[in-house]
């Protein structure tokens, strides 16, 4: 199934929607799945603040599969490229609002990769599932 959507804050409603219809479509039980709901919302709202910066709408793609007994959710920008080692995660024990989201993405999936493109990052999450 694939999703493309702009980077505007506005349009994190339908992504998680579509997400939510995959989920039910592979046949998982909602609770199971609000937190990859949750994941894929995060790592979407980072490339609307960062590889896209606020800025003007741009295109965001998002694409969601079943591959033997796991679920691959691929999202692909054409922003500033990312360099994983530079990401500025805070402490997972320092309290403070925001900041978490890179936490939780590694938390909820098996398998977080970065892949930079000739413009942009394919990243690409994955969910092992029995």
């Amino acid at each position: 199934m694939l999703f493309e959507f702009s980077s505007q804050p506005e349009n994190l409603a339908a992504v998680r929607a579509f997400v939510r219809q995959f989920l039910k479509t592979e046949g998982m039980a909602e609770k199971e799945g609000e937190a990859l709901v949750l994941g894929v919302d995060e790592a979407c709202s980072n490339i609307i603040r960062h590889a896209y910066g606020l800025g003007s709408p741009r295109p965001i793609a998002l694409s969601c599969e079943r591959q033997d007994d796991a679920l691959c959710f691929r999202l692909r920008d054409f922003g500033a490229p990312v360099d994983p080692a530079q990401f500025n995660r805070r402490p997972f024990e320092q309290v403070e609002p925001g900041g978490l989201g890179l936490h939780l993405i590694d938390r909820i999936f098996d398998e977080v990769t970065y892949r930079p493109q000739p413009l942009g990052t394919e990243l690409v999450l994955v969910k092992r599932i029995s």
